[in-house]
């Protein structure tokens, strides 16, 4: 039988490129957005489109419970398309990643048999955010899912499409790959980097 992926962030850097991987690999995917214009990009891409916003508690829990994946997979994040910009989105990044991990780990919840697979970064952050990232692995892993902490990303898409960043580091293309083989890993947390 066909295994089912939800993945919230689905029109992100790496929610792109995973779409084809998983439909290639054999998994039926559910591409959530917020945005009604990505739409179109999600079934172009080949998945079935939900428009969600992680923090609609109530539609999430009933998308979820509709679709009935085996994984949901959180690639979530709330960060501006210029680097330089990054400050400003220090708090929405943050509630993505306490508000909506938990939302997403409720929706896990309600299927005793899915499991969660979550983006985290492999770096220390400044400030409140290293707390943040630790709340939110520990949410995770409560439930017995899987973190997966990236390097940080380049190549086409990302802030670093030219230059190298400092390490950890990953060609978002590498990132992609390493998540489907990722996908059956027991409940911890892996690192994908180079």
């Amino acid at each position: 039988m066909q295994k089912r992926i939800l993945i919230a962030g689905a029109t992100g850097v790496i929610g792109v490129r995973l779409i084809p991987i998983l439909i290639g690999a054999g998994y039926d995917i559910v591409g959530m957005t917020r945005s009604i214009t990505k739409l179109e990009l999600l079934t172009e891409l080949g998945a079935t489109p939900l428009l969600c916003d992680v923090y609609d508690r109530k539609l999430l829990l009933k998308s979820v419970l509709d679709f009935a994946p085996d994984i949901v997979m959180h690639q979530l994040t709330d960060l501006p398309d210029e680097s330089d910009l990054t400050p400003s989105f220090v708090q929405a990044n943050n509630r993505i990643r306490t508000e909506g991990t938990f939302n997403l780990v409720e929706s896990v919840r309600q299927l005793p048999k899915a499991r969660i697979i979550a983006q985290s970064v492999a770096w220390k952050l400044p400030d409140s955010g290293e707390d943040v990232v630790k709340e939110h692995e520990k949410m995770v892993l409560e439930i017995g899912g899987t973190v997966l902490r990236y390097g940080r990303f380049y190549g086409p898409g990302t802030y670093f499409v030219n230059d190298l960043p400092e390490n950890p580091r990953i060609h978002i293309d590498e990132a992609a790959l390493s998540t489907l083989l990722a996908i059956n890993t027991k409940s911890g947390i892996v690192t994908i980097s180079e």
